[in-house]
């Protein structure tokens, strides 16, 4: 009888080279229909495209994606790494960026044959999208079962109203004043007043979240569920950057190439663990402030094509990082005489 546990990672490792596969085969068959049509109908060259498309994932697949996953899976080689994923670094590498570099050369063949037929603004681009937001999505709830209840795989990490008991404590002299002689019982007296104050507290805490009224069921804290949501948060920024790609007046200009790259480079955040400090690092640097100037540079030029709310959001997002953590560590930012 197969266990759970290896179905699981057969259905894990087939989603995930699923998603390298897919989109390669079906981004790099629409440019060689493109190819075509701009060849006068010639199919040798959309058959050369589509056997070098196989001849590709092929390769990539027993060379590459392979001996990763082996020593990811089986020897347990980065385990001693704990702030990146290598399996999506190869995914970045292997799928995203070649199908990327199809999209840019499609515009770029259009623009010099001046023939405008296929922007690749559906279905090739929402796949790599969505194939990469699949294998994040993987690598994230991979450590999680898929059955049962959710119970015990995160403590105190249900978002939510806590108390905050304040308490009188007396100094220490008074202490000794109250002690048997001063043979060190206010220590013992001061550990048990803090020790109930924290059982006091976590008992609230406790009974707080466990609560059993009719709308128990709204109450509820699903971390698989919140893997899901995170991910798709995690690349809605990304996502509208490349959509702006897919407009047709963007398309064909010279801004398809700064949009793809630093798209790419954005993606490239995805190495590091969702629980990593490095993160919010990598997102002002990588993603916030290069996407801001692109972003006000495209509004000049082309007018309102991107949403202004993505340009406030970079806006805040750069401001506030600068501000919390650089500018308040300013002798003038911890005076106790300001707000």
């Amino acid at each position: 009888m197969v266990s759970g546990k290896i179905i699981k990672l057969i259905l894990y490792e087939l989603l995930e080279f699923a998603c390298l596969s897919v989109p390669v085969f079906v981004v790099m068959e629409r440019f060689a229909s493109l190819m075509r049509c701009l060849k006068s109908d010639n199919h040798t060259t959309y058959w050369l495209v589509v056997a070098a498309s196989i001849a590709y994932v092929t390769t990539v697949t027993l060379f590459f994606w392979v001996p990763v996953k082996y020593l990811t899976l089986k020897t347990n080689r980065f385990s001693e790494v704990i702030h990146w994923r290598p399996v999506t670094l190869a995914y970045i590498i292997l799928s995203t960026l070649p199908c990327f570099g199809f999209i840019i050369a499609s515009s770029k063949v259009q623009v010099n044959q001046d023939v405008c037929s296929d922007t690749f603004t559906e279905l090739p681009v929402s796949l790599v999208l969505f194939c990469l937001i699949c294998v994040d999505i993987v690598e994230r709830i991979r450590p999680l079962r898929l059955t049962g209840p959710a119970d015990g795989l995160r403590s105190y990490d249900v978002p939510g109203p806590t108390l905050t008991h304040l308490e009188q404590v007396s100094t220490v002299s008074v202490q000794v004043q109250s002690g048997d002689g001063g043979n060190g019982s206010p220590v013992r007296n001061g550990s048990a007043r803090f020790s109930s104050t924290h059982t006091s507290n976590a008992t609230y805490f406790n009974s707080y979240h466990s609560y059993s009224g009719p709308f128990a069921f709204l109450w509820v804290s699903e971390p698989r569920h919140q893997a899901f949501v995170d991910a798709f948060l995690f690349w809605f920024d990304m996502v509208e950057m490349v959509r702006v790609a897919g407009i047709t007046e963007v398309y064909y200009s010279g801004w398809i190439f700064p949009i793809y790259i630093l798209a790419y480079l954005s993606a490239l955040r995805v190495i590091v663990t969702p629980n990593s400090a490095l993160l919010s690092t990598l997102g002002v640097l990588s993603q916030d402030l290069p996407f801001l100037v692109v972003r006000v540079c495209l509004i000049v030029v082309f007018g309102y094509v991107t949403p202004v709310l993505y340009v406030l959001k970079n806006l805040l997002a750069c401001l506030t990082f600068v501000y919390f953590v650089f500018m308040t560590k300013l002798r003038f930012f911890n005076r106790g005489s300001l707000f």
